[in-house]
Parts: C-alpha cells; structure tokens; sequence
C-alpha cells in the first residue's frame, strides 16, 4: 500500500494499491468514522486480493472508495 505511486514503481514494488495521503494513509479524518471504516476496509480488501493475485509485472491495483 503506497500514496506515492510513482515512488514505489521506481523503487521496484511489484503489487501497488494506493492509499490517500502520507499522513493519513487509510483514512480522511475530514469524513465520517462510518466512511472512514468503508474506506480502511475496502482498501485493506483490495491489498488482501493482491497479496493473492498472480502477476507478472508491476502491477496498481484499482481501488472504489
């Protein structure tokens, strides 16, 4: 998980979903706790599919929320 995409392409990670800012990665404290736990769990849902998805290359995975 990385708020700074192209940093982490650069430094060669190969399964990227992207977070929301440096300072609050999985969270916008200007939101609802109820859309802040939407957000936290669908981004950590996506990184679990990721960790599970079979890739040959670099690869961003898309994220909803």
């Amino acid at each position: 998980m990385a708020n700074l995409i192209p940093v982490a392409k650069t430094v060669g990670s190969n399964r990227i979903v992207p977070t929301i800012s440096i300072p609050y990665p999985l969270g916008d404290p200007n939101t609802s706790k109820e859309q802040q736990w939407k957000l936290r769990y669908h981004r950590v849902g996506v990184a679990l599919e990721a960790l599970e998805t079979d890739i040959e290359d670099q690869t961003v995975f898309k994220v909803k929320i």
